[in-house]
């Protein structure tokens, strides 16, 4: 995959940022095509759809304090699993609430750089793969990283979470 050399957008530019300062030599690439949902990145990037970190955001419903989830593309999340674990009651969360607590629109939002530090839970089931790919703050941008890179920059919770 060939990233075009013109320059990122703002948001992905906070992404880019975000790696560096954290000393990775990740790489955020913008594409011609749409990678706004799992499907679509998988195609345009040429991945199984598994491989895709979906970042999923939530609301919690006690503390209002939002929930990143980051899910393997072919899993739907179980909201009863995520409470079992942490006690933490997932509430959906609107697209304004998004924004503000990540900097970020939905479609778009990476597991890290948000403008507020999410409560963070992880899908195990990503560490089948060597490389994952997730959102870089735009619904046509990502980045290519391991589930290590992922578990240090999130510092999140492994949780058995898949429906």
């Amino acid at each position: 995959m060939r990233q075009k050399l013109k320059a990122l957008k703002y948001s992905s530019q906070r992404v880019q940022d975000f790696l560096k300062a954290r000393g990775k030599a990740l790489n955020v690439c913008q594409l011609p095509s749409s990678t706004r949902t799992a499907k679509e990145a998988a195609e345009t990037i040429g991945c199984s759809v598994a491989q895709i970190a979906k970042s999923l955001i939530f609301r919690d419903k006690h503390s209002e304090q939002h929930v990143l989830v980051v899910a393997s593309g072919t899993n739907r999340v179980c909201n009863k699993k995520i409470e079992a674990a942490t006690g933490i009651h997932l509430d959906k969360a609107d697209a304004e609430y998004v924004r503000d607590r990540t900097g970020f629109a939905i479609g778009g939002v990476p597991p890290v750089a948000h403008t507020s530090e999410p409560v963070t839970i992880l899908d195990p089931d990503l560490k089948k793969f060597d490389t994952i790919w997730a959102a870089a703050g735009t619904p046509n941008s990502v980045f290519q990283l391991t589930v290590d890179d992922l578990d240090e920059l999130t510092n999140g919770r492994w949780i058995d979470l898949a429906e």
